[in-house]
């Protein structure tokens, strides 16, 4: 029995650039057919009683996340109770996710690339790759576990070159909507094969790579994204 997740999604509780209520994200993923949401606030996660509160209120899966922003891009990080100082360095972000028995995932990591914006992996617009052999070769992608290539915000040409960088480097590939509004919640989806019930059984499956990045949800024809 499979089950699909939203990998990554903001909301007004801990992202000042979201319009999209906790409250309405709930609705919203019911409505849509989205069996969990993964809630990835800017840098700091929800307080984990205030999450287990909150999420003992609605039959979803809830999962606290955080996304963070290093010095190498975003990276959406699971297992991570708390803010640590020092992990907007992904050197040390990776140590501390490692003790901590978590998951990290590259996110939207060439947004920009085709839109003359500044890029996350490369924020001193040097070396900007022009083949997926030299976007290869960048450092984050020893240290992730993973990389999103299907995200609901960033152009297609974009996520298709995220997708060639992971195929070409055998890494495990999710999709979340990065979604700020009820609009772009489910645009992209992670489909697991198995069924996920809490937080634990997610970063198990996360690790176990039985999984894969999804689009076509909100025209109620999923398809993998490959």
């Amino acid at each position: 029995m499979s089950t699909v997740i939203d990998l990554h999604v903001h909301t007004t509780k801990g992202s000042k650039d979201s319009k999209l209520s906790p409250y309405t994200m709930v609705e919203e993923a019911k409505r849509l057919g989205i069996e969990g949401i993964c809630i990835t606030e800017h840098d700091e996660p929800w307080d984990p009683g205030e999450f287990d509160n909150f999420a003992k209120k609605h039959d979803l899966l809830l999962i606290r996340g955080v996304e963070v922003d290093t010095d190498m891009g975003h990276v959406l990080v699971f297992g991570l109770d708390t803010y640590v100082s020092g992990i907007d360095r992904m050197d040390e972000l990776k140590k501390i996710v490692d003790r901590n028995d978590g998951f990290m995932i590259t996110a939207h990591p060439f947004r920009g690339l085709y839109e003359s914006r500044p890029i996350y992996l490369y924020p001193d617009g040097m070396n900007i790759p022009k083949t997926v052999g030299d976007a290869a070769k960048h450092k984050v992608f020893d240290l992730v576990d993973a990389v999103e290539v299907a995200n609901g915000g960033t152009v297609e040409s974009e996520n298709r070159f995220a997708l060639k960088v992971a195929q070409q480097l055998g890494r495990y590939k999710t999709g979340g909507s990065d979604a700020h509004s009820v609009n772009g919640l489910g645009r992209c989806v992670t489909v697991f094969q198995d069924q996920i019930c809490s937080e634990k059984a997610f970063i198990e499956a996360l690790k176990s790579g039985r999984y894969y990045p999804a689009v076509g949800l909100k025209g109620q024809k999923l398809t993998e994204y490959k």
